[in-house]
């Protein structure tokens, strides 16, 4: 429907009928305007697969749904480091939604994973967002290709599950900008996703639902959204503030309660009816988009749709540690321990959860093979441990040539709703690992998990594979890492610290009451223990492979640039072993001087998945822009580029770099440097025209002249208390107000105002 038939739609009804369509008629549908033939149209929950619910409905995951396929969640999708990848997984999820008649599938969810221990991190995609909005993008094309809907979430700054829905993040504009809503950013300017949905949360002291500066001055005005924006479910707190700030659609439905408050607000006159006559444009553009492509001979296949999430996992898959004990041979006499060898925990709990038609275990891979023993080592119903299935487990890794441990976090441990206490498995899996490195020297542990873990363990074994939440195909994708069948390629979006401690958000994490302080500020996750130097267990980027790579050549078309111009970097990759593979080659970006502000060492700026075959050669580019080089300057309240030099750094992961370049990049930006008494002396001296003001003002020949005393005789007194080095960095740092206090009564504050006032009068670039 074009625009003007919706707006001369929109004038034929009446307030009563506009303001009904901006909350849901229940739990999944909107409202229709039966008198006028506006259809309803269903949302479902995602973003891993479909989660639609004909009867009893919620958005927790408590009642039923259609049976359905479940796909890697989103911790591991991004471990793919694939934009491919994820935009086929939505072009699946996306056929779906038309065959089952859902207008707008519930993802992708891209919040920051601020600390390991947020429940929900198994649906976020990483603690980069870089990578977390290139991913969501991607996914974005896959589902919209197949004109359905999506609805990124959770806008902004949602970064816990505990008291999430009355908790403010209290975070700097900086942070916002370079971390929380960049997330965000890139998937909404570039991919253009139907709707957005605003989280629960307060962001610093003002609701989400009701933030015009994010829902409005952001999200439409600088990103230039255009779909509508829907509630988390029931994060609505005041429906006419919500309303005003650009949240058109409330979900669930509430009995028309709050439908009745915009249209008192309208004839009280505290909201024009232009208003919600957008907001119902808004969502009748989104609603008829869906309507009139609707593909009713769409097809829901289950065992089509079985086989991707199986190929989509093998992608997914990283390999942590292998001391030689992997790939394993077909003849071994290998031991599967653990539950989850049998019965995989393979998805998170909560509005994600699919109601899987089937589930793939390794130990079903196996089955008939002659070479393979189980053992079931532990129950995840309590972590209690149980002596006979320990012993049975010891005995039977005793006798085998290797043991795989599958081990991991239960539901008890991780789902929406609640965050983590710990980095812990259960203790029960832990003793296991222990007690099986006692009497068997070649262990390998396969990790069923949707965030880090601690391992104590980690140097009694030979090899960890990190299988994440990888869908209900699972079993098989490790059984085929495992044999050598296909090559680990997935390496990770997140860090794995040794310890909770060592979290830059470890203090703060939780908040006091319902104030929770983001103190670490940009630096998060590697840019913390990157900068710091903090040791890791596994950094972010790492992953191993059964063959090797090598890198070379790398070119820049550039070696100095105005930051309005584009670097184009290039790289070769060659596949040094003897099987084919897939190698994830990551640039960093990384200024070389100190400059102005404090930021991380390196930040990812760029990432390629190239697929190699033995002996094979491989160009890999990239395109860096101003953003690369930029940080969020607050108060320019825009980006900003320091002149200097910076590095192209190209990696493994990032404490693996193999490759460096350099690029000089000149600022043509200007800002008004406004001085005051408190600015220091220090902030100008790079600038020649300010520097004359003051001498001129203060008639000095130069400014370190403020502190000597003319009468001062010269004696090994005064040269041993007094150094140049001291003088100088004294009246470096010293504030103007300093300069008439320090100067024996030679210069007046009259004068340093005067100075003030002549050097504000001129426009100053920011150095």
């Amino acid at each position: 429907m074009k625009k003007k038939e919706i707006k001369d739609l929109i004038s034929r009804m009446t307030l009563e009928e506009k303001a009904s369509l901006c909350s849901g008629q229940d739990f999944w549908h909107t409202k229709e305007v039966a008198r006028l033939g506006v259809p309803d149209f269903m949302v479902s929950d995602g973003p891993h697969g479909l989660r639609k619910q004909n009867l009893e409905a919620d958005h927790m995951g408590i009642n039923e749904s259609i049976k359905a396929v479940c796909f890697p969640a989103g911790c591991a999708l991004a471990a793919s480091f694939d934009r491919t990848l994820l935009r086929n997984v939505g072009e699946v999820l996306g056929n779906e939604c038309q065959a089952e008649d859902v207008g707008v599938i519930l993802g992708p969810a891209v919040n920051i994973k601020r600390s390991p221990l947020c429940g929900r991190n198994f649906e976020y995609y990483s603690e980069d967002p870089y990578v977390a909005t290139e991913l969501a993008g991607a996914f974005i094309d896959g589902v919209q290709s197949k004109n359905v809907g999506v609805s990124i979430k959770h806008f902004v700054a949602n970064n816990q599950e505990t008291r999430r829905m009355t908790s403010s993040s209290e975070v700097d504009e900086r942070t916002l900008r370079e971390i929380y809503l960049a997330a965000f950013e890139g998937a909404i300017k570039n991919h253009k996703p139907w709707t957005v949905m605003c989280s629960y949360n307060k962001i610093n002291g003002t609701y989400a639902a009701e933030n015009k500066k994010f829902l409005t001055d952001v999200l439409r005005n600088e990103w230039g959204f255009d779909g509508f924006v829907v509630s988390d479910w029931g994060a609505v707190n005041d429906r006419v503030a919500d309303l005003k700030a650009g949240m058109e659609l409330q979900m669930p439905a509430v009995d028309g309660t709050t439908d009745k408050e915009i249209v008192a607000a309208v004839r009280e006159g505290r909201v024009e009816e232009a208003v919600v006559d957008q907001a119902v444009e808004r969502m009748l553009t989104i609603l008829y988009r869906y309507k009139e492509n609707r593909e009713e001979t769409a097809v829901f296949d289950l065992e089509a749709d079985h086989r991707k999430a199986y190929e989509v996992a093998k992608e997914t898959i990283v390999l942590l540690k292998n001391e030689g004990v992997l790939p394993l041979k077909e003849t071994a006499k290998v031991a599967f321990i653990g539950k989850y060898a049998k019965d995989p925990r393979y998805q998170g709990g909560g509005s994600s959860h699919i109601n899987s038609f089937r589930v793939t275990s390794a130990l079903e891979c196996v089955e008939g093979k002659e070479t393979v023993v189980y053992a079931q080592g532990y129950d995840d119903k309590e972590d209690v441990v149980d002596e006979a299935l320990l012993n049975e487990a010891v005995k039977t890794a005793k006798e085998a040539e290797v043991a795989v441990i599958f081990a991991g976090l239960p539901d008890a441990f991780e789902s929406e709703g609640f965050d983590r206490n710990h980095m812990r498995m259960p203790q029960c899996q832990n003793h296991l690992i222990e007690e099986v490195a006692k009497v068997q020297e070649n262990v390998v542990v396969v990790l069923h998990n949707g965030s880090p873990i601690e391992m104590p363990w980690i140097s009694k074994v030979k090899g960890v594979v990190e299988a994440y939440l990888g869908g209900q195909a699972i079993g098989a994708a490790v059984c085929d890492i495992l044999y050598g069948k296909a090559n680990p390629c997935g390496k990770l979006a997140e860090t794995f610290p040794i310890k909770l401690e060592d979290n830059p958000s470890y203090l703060y994490y939780i908040g006091e009451k319902d104030r929770v302080e983001y103190r670490e500020g940009v630096f998060v996750g590697y840019r913390y223990y990157d900068t710091k130097n903090q040791e890791v267990l596994f950094p972010f980027g790492h992953g191993l492979s059964y063959t090797t790579y090598s890198y070379g050549n790398l070119q820049l078309d550039k070696q100095s640039m105005k930051d309005t111009e584009e670097l184009k970097v290039s790289v070769d990759i060659t596949n040094t072993g003897a099987m084919e593979g897939k190698e994830i080659v990551q640039l960093y970006v990384a200024k070389k001087e100190k400059g102005e502000i404090i930021r991380p060492a390196k930040e990812l700026r760029g990432f390629e998945k190239v697929f190699l075959a033995p002996g094979e050669t491989k160009t890999v580019s990239f395109t860096l822009s101003k953003r690369a080089f930029a940080y969020y300057n607050m108060q320019m309240q825009d980006w900003y580029v320091e002149s200097g030099t910076y590095e192209i750094l190209i990696g493994k992961s990032v404490e693996d770099i193999v490759l460096a370049g350099e690029v000089g990049v000149a600022s043509t930006q200007k800002y008004q440097i406004h001085v005051t008494m408190d600015t220091p002396v220090i902030d100008l001296l790079e600038d020649e025209e300010a520097m004359e003001i003051i001498r001129q003002e203060f008639q000095l020949e130069s400014i370190y002249d403020i502190m000597k005393d003319p009468d001062a005789e010269e004696g090994e007194a005064s040269a041993a208390a007094i150094s140049n080095e001291m003088l100088v960095a004294m009246i470096d740092y010293l504030p103007f107000r300093g300069v008439a206090s320090f100067s024996g009564g030679r210069i007046t504050y009259e004068m340093v105002q005067k100075a003030i006032d002549r050097i504000n009068q001129k426009e100053l670039i920011g150095q």
